[in-house]
């Protein structure tokens, strides 16, 4: 990749994701509690989370195969390799029912992963910062250990907030239940906010334009369906029962 293609890539995204932020106001991604028939052939829900998922780890693997990363940025890549492998193949054998996936949805999710991957991978191996030299001097900087705390923090709540969600039926049970305990206590969205928490952690410790980017479209995606998920749950159960929880931000929003 060029750096004239990267760059236009860069801000070409930026200006899409502002779209989809403002669309999906409008318009529930048809998957989980959403989705429906009017988005087309559906597969099983695991299959398709793989499906969706693993093309982010193809330009890891292009990476490691090619070219001879620092050991910077194969902690960066390792990173970001660990969030997809649990997503592509841990994730999906969790998961309960017999749910399915529109490959509309699958198509437009695995394009974005492999793109946004692309793209990391171009910012930390081809064009690096200045900064990005090894391992022991990036750790000097404030933005190394405030990332890095951020990061699993957010893994571990998105990882807890799933297995609240997995766990709140038994087998056999189809009624819906509210999430509760933990940051479900403060919002509808745990998850989500966990997720949201996990790319800033990775934005600030990478610090550059397509680690940000990362955690615009994670914003543009996340915010608008927690948006409707809180929504669907005041619908459901109520506005006492759902009472003064957030939608993905504690406190905020």
């Amino acid at each position: 990749m060029y750096l004239p293609t990267y760059n236009t890539v860069l801000w070409a995204m930026a200006v899409m994701g502002l779209f989809v932020f403002v669309a999906l106001y409008f318009v529930d991604a048809g998957y989980g509690k959403f989705r429906s028939k009017k988005w087309g052939l559906s597969i099983n829900n695991k299959i398709g989370w793989v499906l969706m998922e693993c093309p982010a780890l193809i330009p890891i693997v292009y990476v490691l195969l090619t070219m001879k990363p620092s050991n910077l940025a194969l902690l960066f890549m390792g990173l970001y390799a660990m969030h997809y492998i649990y997503r592509s193949f841990v994730f999906p054998t969790l998961l309960k029912g017999k749910s399915k996936m529109p490959f509309a949805i699958i198509d437009m999710g695995a394009l974005f992963n492999f793109v946004n991957s692309s793209l990391l991978c171009a910012s930390v191996v081809a064009f690096p910062k200045e900064s990005y030299t090894d391992i022991a001097s990036y750790a000097s900087n404030w933005n190394f250990w405030v990332g890095i705390v951020l990061f699993f923090a957010g893994m571990y709540t998105h990882m807890k907030a799933d297995h609240t969600i997995r766990n709140l039926r038994k087998p056999g049970d189809t009624n819906h239940y509210l999430p509760k305990g933990g940051l479900f206590d403060y919002v509808t969205s745990a998850n989500y906010f966990g997720e949201l928490l996990e790319w800033t952690g990775f934005a600030i410790l990478l610090n550059n334009p397509a680690a940000w980017l990362f955690v615009w479209w994670t914003a543009a995606n996340l915010v608008p369906r927690a948006h409707s998920i809180n929504k669907k749950y005041r619908q459901e159960f109520g506005n006492d029962a759902v009472g003064e929880r957030k939608r993905i931000i504690p406190y905020i929003y």
